[in-house]
């Protein structure tokens, strides 16, 4: 089969490049089209039951995590002149394209009461303009009797402020965002200029749109970086700009394929999918190693550039292949996931790792076959003398030291478990920016001053219609909110209970000791008032649904952590429910962006631990179909498992968490380092045969030429997957150290494991003249009448003369 592909190859190399150019300007097109993700949500499944709750949710009341906060506390801004500035910044945020609503102390109202038309009507505290510091103190004053407020958008014990801007649904989720978070900074920093306040931003909006601008950022970043590591390292290792070029074209025409699959499938741009066009460089650049580096050997052998052209198909092309399908499923079976970004993730990565193989198939052998024949020059690198001393080193220690490498082995395993029990998984709703980024301080400053701001939701279901304002039902739910506001993560709620209070309070000519419920006999007063409003701002139906049987408890918690979330949840909310709402005939359900949020993260490493499983008995599948030998599949799976039990011991030991990106590093490491062991069990099955089945030679000539490629493709392994510690994103730096170092542990336990493994127990493993799939990587298993029958006569190649480069 090789033997055809390489003839076809040689023979059609023209339209073939023709059709990948082809390919590759549709593809571009089409990658234009590619968009940022914007939405932060679908990591938990669509008919997950709380998901579905969730959904119905935000049907009735709304979005929950469409608020940008803006913080400060300066005891300058009760200055007249600056809380002046303070209202002119809040009218103009209001005022901007995209913001719904803005609630701030300047812009406060309070409810009166209106005798005459038996109503109540909202008031403004503050006028348009405050002209004098007597009459801000004096309007100061009324506002604090605002209960409604005070805890919400005032800090009572400090001073502290706290403005709530409330984002349109439709720029929620869109590239909107971004201008519009950039407007209100801006708007911000004129503001602090003026004054020399400094303004804090957190909120969902805010947070995602500095992660979305960032990924654009950092994509463009490492592409840059990928491309100039590798190309040094190609430059380094085969001395000629053509090896340097070439693979890079490779490349790009990759990346673009991969930009344009995103936009044909329909995805966008996340986190994860950011980072495929750099793993691809760093996958994609090793096939260019190999494939080059088999050039070079067969020209240096017998002087003739097609017969070694030819050879590069027929014998790299289905270790290749092999290597890259082995990668692939690590990402492919990301499909079986449950969770959209993770599917999206594994499709649009495995297809086009299978795609590099393809392309880099076709046209580097294409290519090379129009180019000069390589100069003696760009041979050198075959005869490296510091690479051959490693190498001679670690044949030495495969053969005298077993005893040795086995007992250091040992050791490391146990080290390893000890590591590995130590592991935890946790999550926060802001993971993945710096702890000293101003995101990080400025949320900090919200949870010090106001609980935090991530959305937490309670949905009280009274089970009758017009159930929320039966006074027993408001009294039990009273009772319960008293108990949330009493918890330190855990701002003050807001629902019907607060505007019934408010109610009271404007009743009694805003007298803030009458800030509670009203009793059986007030009510019947108070309600009359109360028939008469009209709901035009929707404020009433966005914490109460039509039949009034369901109302909605909003409050902000802080950032904890999936842990502490779990227990606030589950050990402290759930257990208060359970005893207000016990015999009540209520039903109160826990939900909110917070909590899907920790929920998805869950699913989000259950669905990759399920995956990183699968992948494992899938590649296991894959070697014991090419060794169709059970002690060689164990062998060659060992050299393997263990830099990812040494990886996971290190996250154990520097307390790194399990979170989405770390537990990425074993799925995307496993396929790649089963590269390793592919490439050295084929040149050792070569030396089989060549060396009439006599294992101890056979290993070493398998150290000493296959060792070479496998340092090369570990340096452009570990340099390509080391850019990532550049990233803004805590998971991504934890990304780019773990799967270096996993790989670079991998190639070491390859080079020197495997071999060891093979000495002792695979001494009588293979009878003479036996044969296994894997035979067919090796030029010596093959009859040397097979290059006879690629009939390089026939092929007309017109060299271009010349000095290269």
């Amino acid at each position: 089969m090789w033997t055809r592909l390489a003839h076809l190859i040689i023979k059609y190399r023209l339209p073939l490049v023709i059709l990948i150019g082809l390919i590759t300007v549709f593809m571009g097109y089409h990658a234009k089209d590619a968009e940022m993700s914007y939405d932060f949500r679908g990591t938990v499944p669509a008919n997950d039951p709380e998901q579905v709750f969730f959904t119905e949710f935000r049907k009735q009341f709304g979005e929950d995590g469409n608020i940008v906060a803006v913080g400060l506390k300066d005891s300058a801004i009760y200055q007249y002149k600056n809380f002046e500035r303070l209202r002119q910044f809040c009218v103009a945020v209001k005022g901007m394209e995209g913001v719904n609503d803005v609630i701030s102390l300047p812009q406060i109202k309070q409810i009166e009461k209106d005798t005459a038309r038996t109503r109540f009507v909202l008031t403004d505290i503050f006028p348009d303009k405050i002209s004098n510091q007597a009459q801000l103190d004096s309007l100061l004053k009324e506002a604090k009797k605002q209960k409604f407020y005070i805890g919400q958008i005032v800090n009572e014990k400090n001073g502290a402020i706290a403005i709530l801007i409330s984002i349109k649904k439709e720029v929620l989720n869109s590239p909107k965002r971004i201008g519009l978070t950039d407007q209100i900074t801006e708007a911000g920093k004129v503001f602090s200029e003026d004054t020399g306040i400094t303004l804090h931003y957190a909120g969902l909006p805010f947070v995602r749109s500095v992660i979305a601008s960032k990924v654009g950022q950092e994509l463009k970043i490492f592409l840059m970086i990928s491309v100039i590591i590798t190309g040094i390292i190609l430059l380094i290792f085969f001395r000629s700009f053509r090896a340097v070029i070439f693979p890079l074209i490779v490349i790009g025409i990759i990346v673009v394929w991969v930009l344009g699959s995103i936009a044909l499938f329909g995805f966008k741009i996340s986190l994860l999918s950011g980072m495929i066009p750099p793993i691809i460089v760093v996958i994609g650049i090793p096939n260019a190693i190999y494939l080059m580096n088999k050039y070079h050997t067969e020209y240096a052998a017998h002087g003739n550039k097609m017969l070694a052209i030819s050879r590069v198909v027929r014998k790299v092309g289905l270790a290749t292949f092999m290597t890259n399908l082995t990668t692939a499923i690590g990402f492919l079976v990301l499909l079986t996931a449950d969770i959209t970004i993770l599917r999206e993730f594994g499709i649009v990565a495995g297809l086009n790792v299978m795609a590099t193989f393809v392309v880099s198939l076709i046209l580097i052998p294409g290519v090379f076959s129009w180019m000069p024949p390589p100069s003696a020059k760009h041979l050198k690198h075959l005869d490296v003398k510091i690479f051959d001393r490693v190498l001679s080193t670690v044949d030495l220690i495969v053969h005298r030291n077993r005893i040795v490498i086995y007992t250091i082995t040992i050791s490391v395993v146990v080290f390893a478990v000890i590591g590995m029990s130590r592991l935890h998984s946790i999550s926060f709703m802001v993971d993945d920016l710096p702890a000293e980024s101003v995101v990080k301080k400025d949320l900090v400053f919200f949870e010090e001053n106001f609980s935090g701001v991530m959305p937490l939701e309670i949905v009280i279901n009274t089970g009758k219609k017009r159930g929320v304002i039966d006074v027993k039902n408001l009294t039990k739910i009273d009772e319960f909110e008293q108990f949330l506001d009493a918890q330190k993560d855990i701002s003050k709620p807001v629902s019907l209970v607060s505007f019934v209070k408010a109610a009271k309070q404007a009743f009694y000519n805003n007298n803030p000791d009458r800030y509670s419920l009203p009793d059986n006999r007030e009510r019947a007063f108070i309600l009359r008032y109360m028939k008469g409003q009209s709901d035009s701002s929707g404020l009433f139906k966005s914490f109460v649904d039509e039949d009034m049987q369901t109302m909605r408890i909003s409050m902000q918690v802080a950032d904890v952590g999936s842990d502490k979330m779990d227990s606030l949840v589950n050990q402290v909310i759930q257990p208060e429910i359970d005893r207000v709402f016990a015999d009540s005939g209520m039903k109160a359900t826990i939900t909110g962006t917070t909590p899907l949020f920790i929920r998805g993260n869950k699913f989000l490493i259950a669905n990759l631990r399920g995956s990183l499983l699968l992948a494992f008995a899938l590649i296991a599948i894959t070697m014991g179909l090419l060794f169709a030998n059970m002690r060689m599949i164990v062998i060659s799976l060992i050299p393997n498992f263990i830099p990812m039990m040494i990886t996971a011991a290190i996250m154990g030991y520097f307390n790194i968490p399990l979170k989405p990106s770390t537990v990425l590093i074993f799925s995307i490491t496993f396929g790649i380092s089963v590269d390793y062991s592919i490439h050295f069990l084929a040149k050792y099955r070569q030396e089989l045969h060549a060396t009439s089945f006599f294992v101890p030679v056979a290993i070493s000539n398998s150290i000493l030429e296959v060792g070479k490629s496998m340092i090369y493709t570990s340096i452009v392994l570990f340099c390509g997957f080391i850019i990532f510690t550049f990233s803004s994103f805590g998971g991504t730096i934890a990304l780019g150290v773990l799967t270096s170092t996993t790989l670079l542990i991998s190639m070491i336990a390859n080079l020197i494991l495997l071999p060891s493994l093979i000495m002792t127990f695979d001494r009588s493993s293979y009878k003479k003249g036996g044969r296994a799939l894997i035979d067919e990587f090796n030029p010596d298993s093959f009859p040397k009448t097979e290059d006879d029958l690629v009939d390089l006569s026939k092929i007309k190649i017109q060299d271009k003369h010349g000095a290269d480069e």
